[in-house]
Parts: C-alpha cells; sequence; structure tokens
C-alpha cells in the first residue's frame, strides 16, 4: 500500500496578489500622471485653478457612480474578464490623452475631460475586483495583510511614478506621461490574462495550496454565481435606505469620506501646491511629491499592524479600530502647519507626517469587514467606497475654487486640515461602537441605531 505524499503547497497566490498590486499602482500611476503633467498643460491650454480642478475631479465623477454596477459586472463575467478588460481600456484613454494635447485648448480640455470621465468608468472594477479576487485565493487568515497589500498601492504609486512623470514632464513633454502610464498597461493587460486564473485552472498551483486555500475559507472562484456565496443579498433601495440611516454606518462612511479628501489633495493638488506656492521646478516637484507618498505607504501598513496588535493584547473591536484612526487623523492635521514655515524642509516633514498619519489611519475597508452584516460585506463595501470616492469629485473642484478666489494655497490647506478633524469625529463620537451589525436588522421594518 502507498501512502500519499504530503504536498507542500506551492505560493502562486503571492504571485496573484503581486499582480494586484502592480496593476493598482499602475491605475494610481494615471491619476498621478494628471497631477504631475498639470504643472505643464495648465500653461499649455490656458486653463485657471477651477478648470484645472474639473479635469482633476472628472474621473470621479464616473469612478464613483460605476461602484455598485461594476460589482455586478465583476459577479456575472468574473474578475478575469472584466478586471483585464478595463487595464487595456483605461490604458487606451491614456494614449488618446496624450494625443488629444494636440488639440487648440478648448477642445484639449473638453477631450480630455471626455478622456477622464471614460477612465473612470474603466477603473471602476478594480478595488472591487481586489477584494474578490484575494477572498478566493487567500484563507481567512491571511486576507487582513493581503487586503492592506493592495490597498498601500496607491500610496506606491506615487512613491513610482511621481518621480519618473516629473523627468519625463521637465522640459514640457506632459504628454510623454500619458503615453507611458498608456503603453505600460496595455502591457500589463497581456501579463494579466497569462498570470490570473481561478484557484483550480491556474496552471502553476499545486494540490497543497489548493487544500490550504479552500480549507482556510477561500472561495476558491474570482467570477461568476460560484463566487457570490449563498448568504448573499442583493441591492434594493429599501435596503439601501437602512444602509444609509444607521448610525454605525453614517459615521463610516463620512469617515471614508474625509479620508479620502486628504488622499485626493495629495493625487491633484499637492503637486501644483509645490510648484506654484513654493516655486519647484517640475523634476524637483516629482522627487519630492514621492516622499510624503513613501510615508503614507508605511503608515498604510503600520495601522494596520498596530490594530491588529490591539486586538491580540486584549483590546476590544472598537478600542482597536479607533486609536489608529483618532492617532492617524491627528497627525494629518499638522498639514495646516504648513502656512506657518517656510523652509522647504520643514514643509516637506510636516507633509510627510501628515501623509503618514493619513496612512495609519486609513482603516476603513477593515471596518467594513468587521461592521457589516453577513452576507453583506459586498454591498456595504460598495455603498462605501461609493460615497467615499465621491471626495474625488468634490476635493479637486472645492480646492480650484478656493485658490481662485484666493489667489494662495493658505486656505486650501486649513480645508484638508479640518477634513482630518471631521473623519476623527465622524469615527468616534458619531459611529459609535464599531460592532458585527446584524443581518435582521436591515431585513425587517426597524432600522438599527
Amino acid at each position: 500500500m502507498i501512502t500519499q505524499a504530503i504536498v507542500k503547497p506551492s505560493r502562486v497566490r503571492l504571485g496573484i496578489l503581486a499582480m494586484l498590486f502592480i496593476v493598482s499602482a499602475t491605475s494610481y500611476g494615471d491619476r498621478v500622471a494628471l497631477s504631475i503633467a498639470g504643472v505643464s498643460f495648465a500653461n499649455d491650454l490656458h486653463l485657471d485653478a477651477l478648470h484645472v480642478g474639473y479635469l482633476f475631479s472628472g474621473f470621479s465623477w464616473v469612478y464613483a457612480a460605476s461602484q455598485l454596477p461594476a460589482g455586478g459586472l465583476l459577479d456575472r463575467y468574473g474578475c478575469r474578464l472584466i478586471y483585464g478588460v478595463a487595464i487595456v481600456a483605461w490604458s487606451i484613454c491614456a494614449l488618446l490623452t496624450g494625443l488629444a494635447g494636440f488639440l487648440v485648448p478648448i477642445a484639449a480640455f473638453i477631450v480630455i475631460l471626455v478622456l477622464r470621465l471614460i477612465s473612470g468608468l474603466a477603473q471602476s472594477p478594480v478595488f472591487p475586483g481586489n477584494g474578490r479576487i484575494v477572498a478566493a485565493w487567500f484563507p481567512a487568515v491571511e486576507r487582513g495583510r493581503a487586503s492592506a497589500i493592495f490597498n498601500s498601492s496607491q500610496y506606491f504609486s506615487v512613491v513610482l511614478f511621481a518621480p519618473i512623470m516629473g523627468w519625463i514632464a521637465h522640459g514640457g513633454n506632459w504628454k510623454g506621461c500619458f503615453w507611458f502610464i498608456g503603453f505600460l498597461g496595455i502591457g500589463l493587460a497581456f501579463i494579466w490574462f497569462r498570470t490570473v486564473y481561478d484557484v483550480r485552472q491556474h496552471p502553476q498551483i499545486n494540490s497543497g495550496e489548493i487544500k490550504h486555500i479552500e480549507h482556510g475559507g477561500g472561495l476558491g472562484s474570482i467570477g461568476g454565481v460560484s463566487s457570490l456565496g449563498p448568504g448573499r443579498i442583493g441591492l434594493t433601495w429599501r435596503l439601501l435606505g437602512k444602509l444609509l440611516t444607521n448610525r454605525l454606518l453614517i459615521g463610516v462612511y463620512i469617515g471614508q469620506y474625509c479620508v479620502n479628501t486628504l488622499t485626493w489633495f495629495f493625487l491633484t493638488w499637492f503637486p501644483l501646491y509645490l510648484s506654484q506656492s513654493r516655486h519647484m521646478s517640475i523634476i524637483n516637484v516629482g522627487i519630492v511629491a514621492a516622499l510624503p507618498a513613501l510615508c503614507g505607504f508605511s503608515g498604510g501598513i503600520l495601522g494596520g499592524v498596530f490594530s491588529d496588535r490591539l486586538l491580540r493584547v486584549g483590546c476590544s473591536l472598537n478600542f482597536a479600530r479607533k486609536a489608529p484612526i483618532v492617532l492617524g487623523m491627528t497627525l494629518a492635521m499638522t498639514i495646516m502647519l504648513c502656512n506657518y514655515v517656510s523652509e522647504q524642509w520643514t514643509i516637506i516633514l510636516l507633509m510627510s507626517l501628515a501623509f503618514f498619519g493619513k496612512g495609519f489611519g486609513a482603516l476603513g475597508w477593515t471596518v467594513v469587514s468587521d461592521t457589516s452584516p453577513v452576507g453583506m460585506t459586498g454591498l456595504n463595501g460598495g455603498v462605501f467606497n461609493l460615497i467615499g470616492n465621491v471626495a474625488g469629485i468634490t476635493t479637486p473642484i472645492i480646492i480650484g475654487y478656493i485658490i481662485k478666489r484666493t489667489g494662495s494655497f493658505h486656505d486650501v490647506l486649513i480645508y484638508v486640515g479640518v477634513t482630518a478633524l471631521l473623519a476623527i469625529l465622524s469615527y468616534a463620537p458619531l459611529a459609535g461602537t464599531i460592532r458585527r451589525l446584524k443581518v435582521e436588522d436591515f431585513m425587517d421594518g426597524s432600522v438599527a441605531s
């Protein structure tokens, strides 16, 4: 009789996670391209601050509105196909954005705005797709770390792409920023379809890793009805109304909007702040912008580690989640101090501290996992991401209006710092105790409080 040997699990899932990280970083790199290029094209296209703000926000108009439909497409047709097509689509938009620079200014503005709207639609499946793929490929005990890694791509994208874009745009070649990110995306799409599969269909996985994933709670399928699970609850207007009137969730939703306001300041107007208010050259802007982002990347990882550590030593879930949020957003408020210093090294230090705090306190997705009723994680996450990304629409426009009205960034930094304070108030007193909500409270005539 031959005893079946124990198969050492392969580690294909780490390659899948690396792919998610790279593609997500490239997705954010598309947004970095616009902010770095904005230093140059604002002059080339004769745009004032408010017009630049509309271009910066155009992406998020459709991106936010498409979160729930994108989740439906991922469920129906699978992450591999929808996500892969999305990479190709936003890459083509980037290439066309560079070509639009050859048009006369008013036509270029209109075409670029339309392309940003389409790009927002194309990129809407990215983070819902990331969540579904991690749920399929990782057992429960590994999902928190995996989610933190792909979520940190937003910071790493600035670290990686801001210096590259600054170098490309040096001398006025802002169109090259979009061509670079477009061709990079086309290449990644090819790699995507060669590397991303369902767990059991992957050509390099072995039986040991399949057993490790499935026995640990991994769903196995990255798309289609099989990935939904029997407890999934569909979206209705009545259910949506109950989500939007729940005290705990209201606090979480508003908190995410405030946190994303800081994100969109750094992704859009921060390079222009360095260029216009602090008079840095565009190549220095690209290098300097990467430093706060590196701190944000570190803070994003450490915030999750610190929160989990508090849980392990016996702290309550409520304290373990809120403590990093309050500490992080308090640090983020130091951005307002930049109004009262003049040395460039001090400004970069304060911005780095603020962005570290923003990353450290950005535990919104973790809180969604902690609070969502059973069977409603995807739905609640979609509403959470939709509201949070409204900040991508409002922040660039509000900042553009402030600059146009005042002629400086002084009130802009006050505005961003105050939103960090509002994030603390949303998560601490408004949300109440962080806990798992009961699905029964959303299915009958009552509304949980």
